[in-house]
């Protein structure tokens, strides 16, 4: 049997390979999915790559199975991490992070102003896949990124550098960065006036960067022996898949709890209302990840959060004993109960951080309202995916839960039930993602029978 098109999502502990046929016909099919453990590790991600297409191969019932073409994302060693360095944080350094973190990358660190000597020690133990380095708008302070620049060229890093400040300072960071062992990329300035957000130049070049670089990782070095094209970061291809949904139903939000983090990606323009009384700009694609909340790596440390005294209340039983048995899948009715509380907890605490809220001051004119933050008040839907979202039985009422976490009407949130809910079915929105940068056609009628539109 011979396929159109694999996608291979390449996480840090399974890989998963989706099958799409007919991918040139008006009436493209979902074939299955096959998965088997994560190998680069091992040194070679090709033995797990060849062990899912196989789980595939059974699971369609084939005795061979080929294809046309593979693309991939991956979160594989390490995902994509990053630094960021600008000149304000509020400014500059805010518009690099949020391009960063909409491209699908790990930020682990960011810094404002020169880079001081604990900020280059960071640097150097976090061994970054990539720096994006900003700071001033176009024909302001320059002197800033130029210095930063300097600083991270004497480190003499094998590491790619992506330049997306002032538009002045380009010949200079050109000269400063020549002979360097990693290229430098110039790109547009991200925050290039007061006020104006400019990051999709800045996330196109993060990905053709990271298509570029990722084969050389360790145990990614054979990745194109099968994968024929597009790799993305696997974050970076959920937002994708989001902003192509986006053109088909209008605002909405895509939310994913995983075992160490949760995801949220949203796309809208928010209400000119809320507008008026914005402090800062935010992007209309916008994604935070809390390294914090996740339902298995950051299982005790989320129930600490909560407390697990009120998670023994809730579930009306003792949590202890049932962490010490905790697994990644759950396989006791306890265990269930709890994965599925937390993941309630996971969700709901990470919407109320990417969401903005209204902020109050009192002066002599009275009480004035302003906006703080990324207006959701647009939303129309509530898009799950993810592992917990989409598999655990109790994954409907926890999505209705949180239709309605903005009681309080400080949140820049939809009403209580104005939300439509959708479910990843086939737990594929990263796939179809990299599957829309060589078949947007395919991609968009895929992810309409994926959420049942």
């Amino acid at each position: 049997m011979k396929i159109d098109v694999l996608v291979a999502e390449i996480g840090s502990t399974t890989t998963v390979v989706n099958a799409f046929d007919h991918i040139n016909s008006p009436d493209p099919v979902f074939l299955g999915q096959g998965q088997a453990p994560t190998s680069v590790l091992d040194g070679d991600v090709r033995i797990g790559l060849r062990g899912a297409v196989e789980a595939l191969r059974q699971s369609l019932g084939v005795e061979e199975l080929s294809y046309e073409a593979m693309l991939a994302t991956s979160s594989a060693a390490g995902g994509l991490r990053m630094t960021v360095h600008g000149l304000v944080y509020d400014m500059t350094v805010k518009a690099a992070k949020e391009a960063a973190l909409g491209a699908g990358a790990n930020l682990h660190l960011t810094t404002a102003g020169i880079l001081q000597e604990e900020d280059v020690e960071d640097i150097l133990a976090i061994r970054p896949n990539l720096i994006l380095l900003a700071g001033g708008t176009d024909f302001g302070e320059r002197k800033t990124a130029l210095e930063n620049a300097k600083i991270l060229r004497s480190l003499n890093l094998n590491v790619p550098v992506i330049y997306a400040g002032n538009v002045q300072n380009h010949t200079q960071v050109k000269r400063i960065f020549e002979g360097a062992p990693a290229p430098l990329y110039i790109t547009e300035n991200v925050y290039p006036r007061l006020d104006d957000l400019n990051i999709e130049p800045t996330r196109r070049i993060i990905h053709e960067v990271f298509e570029e670089h990722i084969t050389k990782a360790p145990g990614m070095e054979h990745v194109r022996d099968m994968v024929t094209g597009t790799i993305m970061p696997t974050p970076g291809a959920v937002m994708e898949c989001a902003k192509l949904l986006y053109g088909e139903i209008g605002d909405l939000l895509v939310l994913d709890v995983g075992g160490a983090t949760t995801d949220i990606h949203s796309v809208t323009e928010g209400s000119e209302e809320i507008a008026m009384i914005q402090i800062t700009p935010e992007p209309m694609a916008k994604r935070t990840v809390e390294g914090d909340l996740g339902v298995y790596v950051n299982a005790r440390n989320l129930a600490q959060q909560i407390g697990m005294a009120q998670l023994s209340k809730e579930l009306n039983m003792d949590v202890l004993p049932v962490f010490e048995h905790y697994k990644p899948i759950p396989d006791t009715p306890e265990q269930f109960r709890l994965t599925e509380l937390l993941t309630w907890y996971a969700a709901s605490m990470a919407l109320e951080r990417h969401c903005g809220k209204f902020r109050y001051t009192y002066g002599s004119n009275g009480r004035v309202t302003y906006a703080d933050g990324k207006d959701l008040t647009k939303i129309k839907y509530l898009v799950a995916t993810g592992g917990a979202l989409t598999r655990l039985p109790g994954r409907h009422a926890i999505m209705e839960r949180l239709q309605n976490i903005n009681a309080s009407g400080k949140l820049l949130y939809p009403k209580a039930n104005k939300l439509q809910l959708l479910e990843d079915r086939w737990y594929c929105m990263a796939s179809l993602g990299v599957l829309s940068r060589s078949f947007p056609e395919a991609a968009v009628r895929l992810l309409r029978q994926n959420l049942a539109l």
